[in-house]
Protein backbone atom coordinates (compact mmCIF):
# COMPACT_ATOMS: atom_id res chain seq x y z
CA UNK A 1 0.00 0.00 0.00
CA UNK A 2 1.45 3.23 -0.90
CA UNK A 3 2.23 5.82 2.32
CA UNK A 4 0.81 8.60 3.28
CA UNK A 5 2.01 11.73 2.43
CA UNK A 6 1.49 15.05 4.20
CA UNK A 7 1.79 18.56 2.49
CA UNK A 8 0.96 21.87 1.80
CA UNK A 9 -2.24 22.63 -0.18
CA UNK A 10 -1.92 24.35 -3.37
CA UNK A 11 -4.68 25.77 -5.12
CA UNK A 12 -5.36 22.99 -7.42
CA UNK A 13 -6.28 20.75 -4.91
CA UNK A 14 -9.00 23.21 -3.93
CA UNK A 15 -12.15 20.82 -5.37
CA UNK A 16 -10.76 17.37 -3.87
CA UNK A 17 -11.06 19.73 -0.28
CA UNK A 18 -13.99 21.17 -1.03
CA UNK A 19 -15.52 17.14 -1.70
CA UNK A 20 -13.51 15.91 1.21
CA UNK A 21 -14.62 18.65 3.92
CA UNK A 22 -18.29 18.34 2.96
CA UNK A 23 -18.35 14.70 3.10
CA UNK A 24 -16.66 14.71 6.78
CA UNK A 25 -19.13 17.52 8.13
CA UNK A 26 -22.55 17.31 6.48
CA UNK A 27 -24.79 15.63 5.35
CA UNK A 28 -26.03 11.69 5.22
CA UNK A 29 -22.02 10.42 3.64
CA UNK A 30 -20.64 12.22 6.90
CA UNK A 31 -22.29 9.62 9.66
CA UNK A 32 -20.28 6.90 8.48
CA UNK A 33 -17.97 9.05 10.37
CA UNK A 34 -17.62 9.96 13.66
CA UNK A 35 -17.13 13.58 13.34
CA UNK A 36 -20.38 14.42 11.78
CA UNK A 37 -22.01 17.46 12.34
CA UNK A 38 -25.25 16.52 10.26
CA UNK A 39 -27.04 16.78 13.63
CA UNK A 40 -25.75 20.82 14.53
CA UNK A 41 -25.98 22.28 10.53
CA UNK A 42 -27.44 22.21 7.55
CA UNK A 43 -25.97 23.37 4.37
CA UNK A 44 -22.33 23.54 3.61
CA UNK A 45 -18.99 23.44 5.74
CA UNK A 46 -16.97 25.78 3.77
CA UNK A 47 -16.84 27.11 -0.03
CA UNK A 48 -14.28 27.19 -2.87
CA UNK A 49 -13.55 30.75 -2.64
CA UNK A 50 -13.39 30.55 1.59
CA UNK A 51 -10.61 27.70 0.54
CA UNK A 52 -8.79 29.97 -1.83
CA UNK A 53 -8.85 32.62 0.22
CA UNK A 54 -7.32 30.58 2.78
CA UNK A 55 -4.57 29.78 0.59
CA UNK A 56 -3.83 32.97 -0.52
CA UNK A 57 -3.17 34.07 3.19
CA UNK A 58 0.53 33.76 4.45
CA UNK A 59 -0.67 33.93 7.60
CA UNK A 60 -2.84 30.15 7.23
CA UNK A 61 -2.31 27.29 5.24
CA UNK A 62 -4.05 23.82 4.70
CA UNK A 63 -2.09 20.96 5.29
CA UNK A 64 -3.35 17.70 3.03
CA UNK A 65 -2.87 13.78 3.42
CA UNK A 66 -2.72 11.98 0.18
CA UNK A 67 -2.28 7.89 -0.46
CA UNK A 68 -1.17 8.42 -4.17
CA UNK A 69 -3.78 10.75 -6.12
CA UNK A 70 -6.34 10.74 -3.42
CA UNK A 71 -6.82 13.11 -0.45
CA UNK A 72 -7.50 10.92 2.54
CA UNK A 73 -7.86 14.12 5.25
CA UNK A 74 -6.66 18.53 5.65
CA UNK A 75 -6.69 20.83 8.28
CA UNK A 76 -6.71 24.40 8.57
CA UNK A 77 -3.64 25.87 10.42
CA UNK A 78 -3.35 29.69 11.08
CA UNK A 79 -0.94 32.11 13.41
CA UNK A 80 -3.32 34.06 16.05
CA UNK A 81 -0.07 36.20 16.54
CA UNK A 82 1.68 36.38 20.23
CA UNK A 83 2.60 33.08 19.88
CA UNK A 84 -0.79 31.20 19.38
CA UNK A 85 -1.31 28.87 16.42
CA UNK A 86 -4.66 27.76 15.60
CA UNK A 87 -6.34 24.90 13.60
CA UNK A 88 -9.45 24.09 12.55
CA UNK A 89 -11.52 22.23 9.64
CA UNK A 90 -9.67 18.64 10.72
CA UNK A 91 -11.12 16.62 7.90
CA UNK A 92 -10.72 12.43 7.13
CA UNK A 93 -12.80 10.75 5.19
CA UNK A 94 -15.61 9.23 7.02
CA UNK A 95 -15.05 5.63 5.94
CA UNK A 96 -11.30 6.52 7.60
CA UNK A 97 -12.38 7.79 10.53
CA UNK A 98 -10.92 5.90 13.90
CA UNK A 99 -7.60 4.21 11.97
CA UNK A 100 -5.32 7.53 12.85
CA UNK A 101 -4.64 9.88 10.61
CA UNK A 102 -6.90 12.65 12.46
CA UNK A 103 -3.97 12.42 15.19
CA UNK A 104 -0.91 12.28 12.57
CA UNK A 105 -2.84 15.46 10.79
CA UNK A 106 -3.06 16.97 14.08
CA UNK A 107 0.58 16.33 15.04
CA UNK A 108 1.62 17.62 11.64
CA UNK A 109 0.12 20.75 12.45
CA UNK A 110 1.73 21.38 15.85
CA UNK A 111 5.14 20.88 14.37
CA UNK A 112 3.98 23.39 11.23
CA UNK A 113 2.97 25.93 13.59
CA UNK A 114 5.94 25.91 15.40
CA UNK A 115 8.23 25.60 13.06
CA UNK A 116 6.11 28.05 10.28
CA UNK A 117 4.83 30.53 12.68
CA UNK A 118 6.64 30.39 16.10
CA UNK A 119 3.88 28.90 17.70
CA UNK A 120 4.56 27.93 21.48
CA UNK A 121 0.21 27.37 21.72
CA UNK A 122 -2.35 26.12 20.15
CA UNK A 123 -6.16 26.98 20.14
CA UNK A 124 -9.08 25.27 18.72
CA UNK A 125 -12.82 25.97 18.89
CA UNK A 126 -15.34 23.22 19.56
CA UNK A 127 -18.97 23.05 19.56
CA UNK A 128 -19.86 21.92 23.24
CA UNK A 129 -22.22 19.41 21.75
CA UNK A 130 -19.49 17.37 20.50
CA UNK A 131 -18.78 15.27 23.44
CA UNK A 132 -16.99 13.00 22.32
CA UNK A 133 -14.86 14.94 20.21
CA UNK A 134 -13.82 17.11 22.77
CA UNK A 135 -12.90 14.17 24.99
CA UNK A 136 -10.67 13.04 21.91
CA UNK A 137 -9.15 16.40 22.36
CA UNK A 138 -8.24 16.49 25.85
CA UNK A 139 -6.68 12.75 25.29
CA UNK A 140 -4.27 14.98 22.64
CA UNK A 141 -3.23 18.02 25.56
CA UNK A 142 -5.93 20.05 25.13
CA UNK A 143 -7.81 21.69 28.05
CA UNK A 144 -11.28 24.39 28.13
CA UNK A 145 -10.16 27.65 28.30
CA UNK A 146 -13.27 28.60 30.19
CA UNK A 147 -13.96 31.18 26.29
CA UNK A 148 -16.80 30.71 24.01
CA UNK A 149 -17.39 32.38 20.47
CA UNK A 150 -20.12 32.80 19.20
CA UNK A 151 -21.98 31.00 16.07
CA UNK A 152 -22.45 32.60 12.90
CA UNK A 153 -26.15 33.00 12.88
CA UNK A 154 -27.23 34.11 9.94
CA UNK A 155 -23.96 33.92 7.09
CA UNK A 156 -25.28 30.53 5.45
CA UNK A 157 -21.51 30.46 4.53
CA UNK A 158 -20.87 28.81 8.13
CA UNK A 159 -24.10 26.28 7.58
CA UNK A 160 -27.64 26.42 8.47
CA UNK A 161 -28.25 25.88 12.30
CA UNK A 162 -30.58 23.15 13.07
CA UNK A 163 -30.36 24.23 16.96
CA UNK A 164 -30.73 27.85 18.12
CA UNK A 165 -27.88 26.89 21.01
CA UNK A 166 -24.75 26.88 18.98
CA UNK A 167 -21.78 28.55 20.06
CA UNK A 168 -18.18 27.08 20.51
CA UNK A 169 -16.01 26.15 23.44
CA UNK A 170 -12.31 27.16 23.62
CA UNK A 171 -9.46 24.76 24.28
CA UNK A 172 -5.66 25.36 24.02
CA UNK A 173 -2.92 23.08 24.63
CA UNK A 174 1.28 24.34 25.27
CA UNK A 175 3.73 23.20 22.21
CA UNK A 176 6.79 21.39 23.67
Amino acid sequence: MTEVVIRDATAADIPALHRLIESAYRGEVSRAGWTTEADLLAGQRTDPEDLASILADPGQAMLTAWRGEQLLGCILIADRGEGTGYFGMLSVSPTLQGGGLGRRLVEAAHRTLADRFGARRVRISVFPQRETLIEWYRRLGYAPTGETLPFPYGDPRFGLPLRDDLHFIVMERPLA
